[in-house]
Parts: structure tokens; C-alpha cells; sequence
């Protein structure tokens, strides 16, 4: 499946650069005959693609000769490409241009040129807002809050279709500053803020009442495996004996680290499986060598992909209780392919996962075992560790519970 559509894409990017034909038969004239008059042979398969194509080259023919200006080829190239992938109506799939491609991987090494914040897009309401704010950086000391809506960046209105634009306009070069105005309280608050490096920590960690070690993993990327296990290794010498995992806001990542990460809990078994349209399935297994620490996960309704690959999976295991409200439900998986010569890229839809039961989440979400709810009027900036936090609270007394038994 993946080879077949990423073949589509390669002649939809060919016909959009080749003027030298204006139809299908003209086009097979010029691969046959090649710039050097060499021969070329092609299937009917191959036929028949470049005449599905054909009306789109033609388009480009008249525009690239007859437009009253001069059109930017590699521009025009770049919107098809967005065009062909909007009209999959799927919003988890999208184009990256250069810059947006050199942004998504510089984000998941850890370091970038920015403010500091990270978004979370809800695909229901089209709305974006603010699950963190990342420590010592230009957004903190601006006074951007966990929580606050993002309506604008610069001259960029923002909801979930447009936030990776936001995004990129947001990166860039630092000491330069960038004009975003968020939602507060009913009041829309505007912030000039200058761009600095930032360093994501994709983990926080502490020591709670009664030997219960707690650990925030923010967003499945990075080395944010590594640096959990570490975090329980840490926390199990200084005494640990249960284990409290918050997943809340978290939004997902990659799914190799829900995995890896699904290993330090779980013996070799079946974790979850994914299936595609054609009914081909995936499966992805835990690997041994567990710890046997009793955990509890705080989720939350910005939970999702990742954050319900891990805690969904290992809640189905036996292995996990779960606490907090239902999850998001966006059980599909996405396929981040590269194009050309790897300097841009496109993610896309290609299958749903499932668990070992045949339980999916897609639109649905994960039921937690135990229900706690967050109330609005406490707001969303509290300290780490802070009690007054009751989700944090209840997942804290089950923990105490578990080590009691």
C-alpha cells in the first residue's frame, strides 16, 4: 500500500514539471523518445496513469504560457501537491515545504529557533490552544499560559487547519520577535514576543508522598524513551514504589516510542496490531525484560495517538489503571514519507490500530478505569507535584493503594 501511493505521487510531481506536452499521448511521446531520441518503454499500466494526469499538465501549459505574469513554478508545483492532499479531507494529512520539513525535524532533536510554547489542535471545534509553555523561554517570561486559545500569529488567523503554518511562522530566526494574540478569560490578549533557542524536555520527574515517583512525558519524540527509563531508574533508587505516568495534553508523537516505552512494562506480548484498507494487518510487539513497579496513567481529553497507543494498551494488558476522563479517539496511524531528493515531505493517513481485543479508539477514545474530572474554574498552570491538582490527587491515592496490597 505504502509503495503504491507514494508511486502516485512521484508521476503527480513529474507530469507538474515536465513542458513539454500537453497531453497524454504527447507525454508518452517525450519519454519514449528522451532527450537523446533513446527509445523508452512503458507499461499500459504506466499508459494509463500519465492519461488521468494528462488535464492537470494541461492546466499547467496554459498558466506557464499564458498568464499575465510570470508564474513561480516550483510555488504552483507545491500548491498542487497541497490541493491533491486537501481534498482527502483528512486533517492529519498535509504537505511540509522545505522550511516546514526542516521545522518538524529540527522540533523532534530537541532544539529550534522559537518562543516556546506547544499547541495542540482540536479537529472537532477547530480550535488550537496552549498545553504547555516550555521553561526559561521567551513565551514564559511574556506571560503565555497553559491554556490560553491561540487565535492569531501575525497576520495568520489560526485554527487546527492552519497551525502548522502558525507554527512555521513562529520558528525562524532568533532575536527577531513574532506577533500572536491568544484568548484569556473571554479577553483577547495580544503578545509581541522575540525568538530564542529553545531546548525541549520531553520529560519531567519527582518524588511524591509514600514512595510514589511521578513522571510527565509530554510528547512521544525525541530521545523521550531514553530519558523516561531514566527518570525510573532514578526514581526506583531514591526509593519508589509506584509510579504515576501523565499522559494529559499530550498529543502523541511517534508510535515506536509508545512501544519502546510499553516495554519497560510489559513482557514480549501483542500490543496493539494496525490494519490498512485492504485488510492487511501490522502487529506490534512488547519485547522482555519489564519492570514490575505498579503504575497508574493520568490521561485526559487532549490525549491522544501515542499518549492512547501506550495507556489504552497497557490498561488492556492488565498492566496500567487508568485515571482521568476519556481520551480523544484518534486511533489512525500516519506515514511521514520524504519526496525528491529529501529536502520536503507529506504526512498522510494509512491505517486504524486496534488492540489485542479488537477494541478501537478512533472516534471513540479510552474509558479510564477510574473517573476523575478537572475542574474548569481551578485553571490549568499549576506547579508540578501540585496536589491541589485532583486528577493528579486521585491517581496519587490509587498508587498508595496498590502499594499497600
Amino acid at each position: 500500500m505504502k509503495k503504491r501511493i507514494f508511486a502516485v505521487c512521484a508521476v503527480f510531481v513529474l507530469l507538474a514539471g515536465i513542458g513539454a506536452a500537453v497531453n497524454a499521448e504527447s507525454l508518452l511521446d517525450y519519454f519514449r523518445k528522451g532527450k537523446q531520441d533513446q527509445e523508452v518503454t512503458i507499461s499500459r499500466e504506466e499508459y494509463e496513469r500519465l492519461q488521468r494526469w494528462a488535464k492537470l499538465e494541461e492546466v499547467y501549459e496554459y498558466i506557464d504560457q499564458y498568464y499575465y505574469k510570470e508564474p513561480d513554478e516550483e510555488l504552483m508545483r507545491e500548491y498542487a501537491i497541497r490541493g491533491m492532499l486537501a481534498s482527502l479531507d483528512d486533517p492529519y494529512t498535509f504537505y511540509y515545504n522545505e522550511a516546514e520539513w526542516s521545522d518538524m525535524w529540527a522540533d523532534d532533536e530537541g532544539e529550534y529557533g522559537g518562543i516556546g510554547i506547544q499547541l495542540l489542535g482540536n479537529y472537532e471545534d477547530n480550535t488550537v490552544f496552549i498545553t504547555r509553555v516550555f521553561k526559561d523561554t521567551p513565551a514564559e517570561h511574556a506571560g503565555l499560559r497553559k491554556g490560553d486559545q491561540l487565535v492569531r500569529v501575525e497576520d495568520i488567523e489560526v485554527d487546527a487547519s492552519t497551525m502548522q503554518y502558525a507554527v512555521s511562522v513562529m520558528r525562524g530566526e532568533t532575536d527577531e520577535e513574532v506577533e500572536i494574540e491568544v484568548i484569556r478569560g473571554g479577553e483577547n490578549i495580544v503578545f509581541r514576543i522575540g525568538r530564542a533557542v529553545i531546548h525541549i524536555n520531553r520529560i519531567d520527574s519527582m518524588m511524591l508522598e509514600n514512595n510514589v515517583g511521578y513522571i510527565v512525558l509530554y510528547e512521544f519524540a525525541g530521545d523521550c524513551a531514553e530519558k523516561l527509563e531514566e527518570a525510573l531508574k532514578e526514581l526506583e533508587k531514591e526509593g519508589a514504589q509506584a509510579l504515576i505516568l501523565d499522559v494529559r495534553d499530550n498529543g502523541g508523537g511517534w508510535v515506536d516510542d509508545a512501544v519502546s516505552i510499553a516495554d519497560l512494562f510489559l513482557d514480549r506480548q501483542l500490543f496493539f496490531y494496525e490494519a490498512d484498507r485492504y485488510g492487511a494487518q501490522k502487529k506490534h510487539w512488547t519485547s522482555k525484560g519489564k519492570t514490575d513497579i505498579p503504575l497508574v496513567i493520568l490521561v485526559n481529553e487532549n490525549s491522544a495517538s501515542s499518549s492512547e497507543i501506550l495507556s489504552g494498551g497497557l490498561q488492556e494488558a492488565g498492566r496500567a489503571k487508568l485515571v482521568g476522563v476519556q481520551t480523544y479517539g484518534k486511533g489512525i496511524m500516519q506515514w511521514v514519507p520524504s519526496l525528491g531528493d529529501g529536502e520536503d515531505g507529506f504526512q498522510f493517513t494509512y491505517a486504524q490500530y486496534f488492540f489485542p481485543s479488537g477494541r478501537e479508539v478512533h472516534g471513540i477514545g479510552i474509558t479510564p478505569d477510574i473517573e476523575a474530572a478537572y475542574p474548569e474554574e481551578l485553571g490549568t498552570y499549576l506547579e508540578l507535584g501540585d496536589m491541589t491538582d485532583p486528577q493528579l490527587k486521585t491517581a496519587w491515592e490509587e498508587a498508595v493503594k496498590m502499594i499497600n496490597r
